[in-house]
């Protein structure tokens, strides 16, 4: 333990660097409590706690500006990759939408302060094309906010750290497996969060050739797309209705859904998430309301794409590729939940 304190003293700036890189990127590394203990050993330098200050932000910024382009290159479809990477619950990415849908660029100046939010945020900043001067203003100050909260409190009590430091160098290998356990359990967490979500909205589900295979019967189940509308505006699988669109937040449009016959084929919740977790809380929200068989898409709009399906934007009228219907060869339909 005390090699990793001394490491932290001499190579402190190096390490903060590529832990809060790594962390923006996803990884499950938290790099709040490493700014806040580097901010206490550096704190009695003003240069020193200035150089950690601006190298956290640059890596910080560095890791979004490629989740940035990321998502302006390949669009919404990058959305699931973070989830899988930092494992987060897979909820964050219908959560960050919301977010950002609302408050746009600004919802950066606190983003990481929350856990799962930053990268999905500056990905979706690419995908719904925020110009990235107004990104980088927004996001560069959002880490400013977040590393010079961190370093002043590792400044502020920098001899409660020091002390706790000494007591972890004393214990030697008996503290750095105390450290290892804090983290295998973090990493536990984060991981049991995700499993207990998906065990909990296990259902029946819809792949894209069932769903296509039924377009090309003539059979148009009532597809629901529960993306934010600044997603849903910009690509939507067709004849897809919005869900919650306009509405105020909270409130369940089970309304506009009404009379519950007019679902005769069923209905086909879709999301862009990994395990289909907003469509399937939909959808289990639908089937509570006496909507009956009622089933997520499996893989989302991504799967859709994916299989070489067209998808339409807000005021055109594409339909999916007849080639591409046909190929599936599916013929199955949809059978009561």
């Amino acid at each position: 333990m005390g090699f990793l304190v001394d490491l932290i003293r001499e190579y402190g700036l190096g390490i903060v660097f590529l832990n809060v890189f790594v962390e923006q990127l996803g990884a499950p590394v938290p790099a709040y409590p490493v700014l806040v203990v580097t901010g206490a050993l550096e704190g009695a330098s003003g240069a020193r706690l200035g150089w950690l200050t601006a190298l956290a932000v640059a890596a910080a910024l560095l890791a979004d500006v490629i989740w940035y382009q990321a998502g302006k290159a390949y669009g919404h479809r990058v959305l699931g990759r973070i989830c899988r990477i930092s494992l987060s619950p897979d909820a964050c990415i219908r959560q960050t939408e919301s977010v950002y849908g609302r408050w746009g660029a600004k919802s950066l100046l606190v983003a990481k302060f929350v856990p799962g939010f930053a990268s999905i945020a500056s990905a979706l900043a690419g995908v719904v094309g925020t110009p990235l001067r107004t990104f980088v203003l927004f996001d560069m100050l959002g880490a400013l906010i977040w590393v010079g909260s961190a370093v002043f409190l590792g400044s502020l009590f920098a001899s409660t750290v020091e002390s706790l430091l000494d007591v972890l160098t004393a214990l030697g290998k008996w503290g750095l497996l105390l450290l290892l356990v804090a983290f295998a359990v973090f990493v536990a967490r984060k991981w049991w969060q995700r499993h207990r979500v998906i065990r909990s909205l296990k259902m029946p589900r819809m792949s894209v050739a069932e769903l296509a295979g039924l377009h090309a019967q003539g059979v148009r189940p009532t597809v629901i797309d529960v993306r934010e509308s600044i997603l849903y505006d910009r690509g939507h699988i067709p004849g897809a209705r919005p869900w919650q669109r306009s509405q105020e937040e909270g409130r369940v449009a089970y309304e506009a859904l009404l009379p519950r016959e007019q679902h005769a084929h069923g209905m086909v919740v879709y999301c862009d998430c990994p395990n289909e977790i907003s469509a399937a809380r939909v959808a289990r929200q639908l089937m509570r309301a006496g909507f009956t068989n009622v089933r997520p898409l499996v893989g989302g709009l991504s799967a859709w794409e994916a299989a070489g399906f067209d998808v339409e934007k807000a005021g055109n009228e594409a339909e999916p590729a007849p080639e591409a219907a046909a190929a599936s060869g599916i013929s199955e339909t949809m059978t009561p939940s």
